[in-house]
């Protein structure tokens, strides 16, 4: 899709950008599934910061490459803010779904997808 926006996108680094668009929208939707699985596991009780984190990174993820995406009326201190955002969900839901990462395989994968992606939104920050 962004080869077909109308106008420059300016100095943006298209690799960095679309990396990090692709990896919110994975991450928001392994943060979901991910706090749909810890519903659905018998020490659910024990499991409530990770489904609230999950669903907060999820959020964040979803907000942040909706963000991403537009570029008409482009401005860089809310991209920065809303990536900044997104990495320190991204980092916070990875390190609780990675306590649990032994007992749950839906935890060390969203764990994998949180790292993927606040790795992404540092790389694409480091540029802008």
């Amino acid at each position: 899709m962004l080869n077909t926006y109308p106008r420059d996108l300016g100095d943006i680094d298209r690799d960095k950008l679309v990396a990090s668009i692709e990896a919110c929208l994975e991450c928001a939707q392994a943060c979901t599934a991910c706090a749909d699985a810890c519903l659905s596991e018998d020490m659910v009780a024990d499991l409530t910061k990770c489904i609230r984190t999950n669903l907060d990174c999820a959020d964040l993820c979803e907000a942040t490459g909706g963000i991403l995406s537009r570029h008409t009326g482009y401005n860089a201190n809310l991209t920065r803010a809303a990536l900044e955002a997104c990495r320190t969900a991204c980092a916070s839901c990875a390190d609780e779904c990675e306590r649990h990462a032994d007992m749950h395989e839906h935890c060390r994968i969203c764990a994998e997808s949180c790292r993927r992606c606040e790795n992404a939104c540092a790389e694409l920050l480091s540029t802008l």
